[in-house]
């Protein structure tokens, strides 16, 4: 029988960050104790509009980060001030669950963040009111897996993390357990 292989965070989860979560906010259920539920990084080129082969070195990059494949993302409906038609390619995103997205949290928190110039920690206002925090990043190529020197352009992310917490103070715990850099 094959071992099964169970992430580091995931096992950080379980064995540390369920029990401070039960312990500060007091859950009678199981269930009730919140935990990521996944992650969605997303790329919006706009530069796709003059040049669509843009679009494609994004989902590449971004596949790369993911280490699963990047949908390419197009333009609902035409709007003629931006230039951009109906189904044309605009970014792409992709949508991380279980264990890649734990890979994923651990290499932003303890390899990328820390690679960001001038970062004071990240805003702990992101939440949207439901638990999940949102947070953008000025350049792809802090992620360890980007080489700069094939690098053509450098790209923007966002990068959003859902969780199954009711409120946004049960989400900040949870992701400050996971040592997520909030500033003050």
């Amino acid at each position: 029988m094959a071992e099964v292989y169970i992430p580091r965070l995931r096992t950080h989860y379980e064995d540390v960050v369920r029990a401070g979560l039960v312990e500060n906010f007091g859950y009678k259920n199981p269930m009730e104790v919140p935990k990521l539920d996944k992650v969605v990084l997303n790329m919006g080129v706009g530069e796709a509009v003059a040049d669509t082969k843009k679009v494609q070195s994004a989902a590449n990059d971004l596949s790369i980060i993911a280490g699963q494949k990047a949908v390419i993302t197009h333009a609902s409906k035409s709007i003629a001030g931006f230039k951009v038609r109906e189904q044309m390619p605009l970014g792409a995103k992709v949508t991380l669950r279980k264990a890649r997205m734990y890979e994923f949290i651990d290499r932003l928190v303890t390899i990328a963040l820390p690679r960001i110039r001038d970062f004071r920690g990240l805003n702990a206002k992101s939440f949207d009111g439901n638990g999940n925090f949102a947070m953008g990043i000025k350049e792809h190529i802090v992620f360890p897996e980007i080489e700069y020197d094939k690098v053509d352009q450098i790209w923007g992310m966002d990068i959003i993390v859902c969780t199954t917490a009711k409120t946004d103070a049960e989400a900040l715990a949870l992701l400050r357990a996971f040592n997520f850099p909030f500033g003050q």
